[in-house]
């Protein structure tokens, strides 16, 4: 039996041996394990661990295999509280036993359903159902959502709302979406209907307690808002196959976990909340960096009439990636030749359960490297860019979430996201609009919101002891140096303090992590990885908002943390109905105040915040097209030239191309072994 590596996330039985030891710890109280996960290795620990790893050395001594619990349990009295232990696997011991007053773990998907059958037997719901007057044949549909914090509601405790809509058709795919329903309620942590109410369906409308029936004008044509093919006219024919083949089978291998392509070595992790995670990832044997994650993602919904202020959804620490990753599919999801990675979660009761196929590894062409013709010879040199991808994708209620590494043949990263899925939706009367929202179908609003993601990188450029410096391009002034006013130059400067920095569009602004310890002894620089940002817009909600409050990580594009084991989460560890002050900004003002938050030539952690600001458009419904947005790492001064000058040249022997000659495939994909010629 292999021995596991300290960055592999937990096999099945050792999810099941730390629920065991946390049984005895807790006797007679019955524990609902929430999570089972790995508790990483402190840095301290890792780093001389990889470094006799990458020598090679035969003999190492391993960190403890140390499991993070999180279980709620009834405490004496009789409310809900939740515990998180941390158990040492090797010695079978409880190292670490807290309870977290007022805090709550992540989405629970069965007492979800307990508070939708909660709210579907409550006889005052049935009541208002009955107001509404449905159309025959209509069944209502209970869709439970974790309430976001307004200052309304004790926080104490679970809180639970419940939106409603109407299936008209008679299919489980039927997109009830398109047919929201004026009525809510909010379910307690003991599942006791505590409040119903019907919601606003114009600007100047609020909350009322009357029903109105329900205007069967909004009834509209199963095209407009049907998305399944079940339901839809058939498809277009015009589509032919597209296949990716790879004859002699993909250029990257696995070992357990470790990933090796071309130049790159990776180890691949994945847990709970956070989905996909990377682990000392190198190019050449050189440390880049020693954990890349998607680290938070906060979804708040612009609009300003009660109730809605509570959706404010945290994907990640609400919900878990880990936990909504979809079972990624052959032909589907990823093409060509595929390799998958599983996942292990657990049940309440801690026994392990399989997460199939989370993340899907595969080869994708990227287009051209690098080319260039030769005016004088014709002679044409191209290479073909090869990226490898990681891809996981999640569904979290209504939408689903694409992430994907791309790593390059010339030492880049790429990190994707797209957002597809279904609009979340509310009612508006047929005759009414409102400022913060689009109308996508009859008596249909989709609202406006953001979705604002958190790239963490922790990066290792040669080194942990790295520095982050904002380099803008300036013109100069006119002068005897620049008397025509076409020069420009750059000014550097290097972060000493933590904190958050925003982007620039006027002055470039970039931002290098560099080790001031390696010099390139070519251009005389250090070394460093560039980020290259997706530019998009902040948080919008007021910072007094509780949204904002929540999310501090939302206020800059660009934060810089000094390295701190357990500082994974910028909007905090406990998201589900936080308060705020427990995020990133936080975290800085605590350590400004004990005098402890230099940057400069330390390990260091860079957080970029990116996202989209969703104004729904009429077509990205009934189902949205993907949107991508995309953020790139890059080498800066690393290397001594270009680092895929090394990448074969494009042939057609090689990659077997095909002639279209009057609208019909011809060619035997043969082709001459030399460089291209116009």
């Amino acid at each position: 039996m292999s021995i596991a590596h300290p960055f592999d996330p937990f096999t099945p039985g050792e999810i099941a041996k730390a629920a065991q030891i946390v049984r005895k710890a807790l006797p007679g109280k019955s524990p609902n394990f929430r999570v089972i996960t790995l508790q990483e290795p402190r840095k301290s620990e890792m780093i001389p661990f990889l470094e006799k790893e990458h020598l090679g050395h035969s003999q190492i001594s391993r960190p403890a295999r140390t499991a993070r619990v999180q279980v709620t349990i009834r405490g004496d009295s009789g409310l809900i509280e939740m515990v998180e232990l941390f158990v040492n696997l090797d010695s079978a011991s409880v190292v670490k036993e807290e309870h977290l007053a007022g805090k709550h773990p992540y989405i629970d998907s069965a007492y979800m359903q307990a508070a939708e059958k909660a709210c579907r037997a409550d006889p005052r719901v049935r009541a208002e159902i009955e107001k509404l007057k449905l159309p025959p044949g209509a069944e209502f549909v209970v869709e439970p959502w974790a309430y976001a914090t307004d200052g309304m509601n004790d926080m104490t405790e679970r809180t639970t709302m419940c939106y409603f809509y109407m299936r008209l058709l008679d299919h489980p795919d039927a997109n009830y979406y398109a047919y929201p329903l004026d009525l809510c309620a909010e379910v307690s942590e003991q599942l006791q209907v505590t409040k119903i109410y019907h919601m606003p369906s114009s600007e100047s409308e609020k909350t009322r307690q009357d029903a109105r029936p329900y205007d069967h004008g909004k009834v509209h044509p199963r095209e407009m808002s049907e998305y399944h093919p079940d339901l839809r006219p058939s498809p277009r024919t015009t589509t032919k196959p597209y296949q990716v083949i790879q004859p002699e089978g993909p250029s990257f291998k696995t070992e357990g976990n470790l990933l090796s392509w071309e130049k790159w070595t990776m180890r691949v992790g994945f847990n709970y909340r956070e989905g996909l995670t990377l682990h000392d990832i190198r190019y050449d044997n050189k440390s880049l960096f020693y954990r890349l994650s998607l680290s938070e993602m906060f979804v708040p919904y612009g609009d300003p009439r009660s109730p809605y202020p509570r959706k404010g959804a945290f994907d990640l620490g609400n919900d878990g990636a880990g936990i909504n990753a979809n079972n990624l599919q052959l032909g589907c999801d990823c093409l060509g030749t595929i390799k998958y990675f599983d996942g292990w979660h657990n049940t309440s009761s801690g026994e392990p359960v399989k997460l199939p196929n989370v993340v899907c590894c595969h080869e994708q062409d990227d287009g051209i490297l690098w080319k260039h013709t030769n005016h004088r010879t014709q002679n044409a040199v191209v290479t073909r860019s090869r990226i490898l991808v990681l891809q996981t994708i999640i569904t979290v209620s209504n939408y689903e979430y694409i992430f994907a590494f791309h790593f390059g043949q010339d030492a880049s990263v790429h990190y994707e996201v797209r957002a597809t899925g279904i609009l979340s939706t509310c009612p508006i009367n047929l005759d009414d609009k409102v400022s913060y929202g689009t109308i996508v179908a009859p008596g249909v609003l989709a609202p406006y919101h953001q979705h604002l993601f958190s790239l963490r990188i922790d990066p290792a450029i040669e080194g942990t002891a790295n520095s982050l410096q904002v380099e803008e391009s300036h013109p100069m002034p006119i002068d005897d140096q620049n008397p025509f006013g076409v020069g420009y130059t750059t000014r550097s400067k290097i972060i000493d303090q933590e904190g958050g920095l925003d982007l620039d569009f006027a002055t470039n602004r970039s931002f290098k992590i560099i080790n001031e310890n390696k010099i390139n002894p070519i251009t005389r620089t250090p070394v460093g990885f560039k980020l290259s940002p997706y530019y998009s817009q902040l948080l919008l909600a007021h910072p007094s908002s509780y949204h904002a409050k929540r999310s501090e990580f939302g206020s800059h594009a660009v934060w810089v943390t000094r390295y701190e084991d357990d500082e994974l989460f910028p909007a905090g560890r406990h998201t589900m109905q936080s308060l705020g002050g427990e995020g990133i900004s936080s975290a800085i003002e605590q350590r400004r105040k004990n005098g402890n938050s230099s940057v400069r030539n330390e390990d260091i952690v860079v957080w970029h915040t990116f996202g989209s600001t969703h104004n729904p458009r009429i077509e990205d419904w009934p189902v949205m097209p993907s949107e991508k947005m995309v953020v790139g790492l890059k080498p800066v001064n690393f290397f001594s030239g270009n680092p895929g000058l090394d990448v074969a040249v494009s042939t057609q022997e090689r990659n077997r191309s095909v002639l279209v000659e009057n609208g019909a495939g011809h060619g035997s994909g043969s082709g001459s072994k030399a460089s291209c010629r116009l």
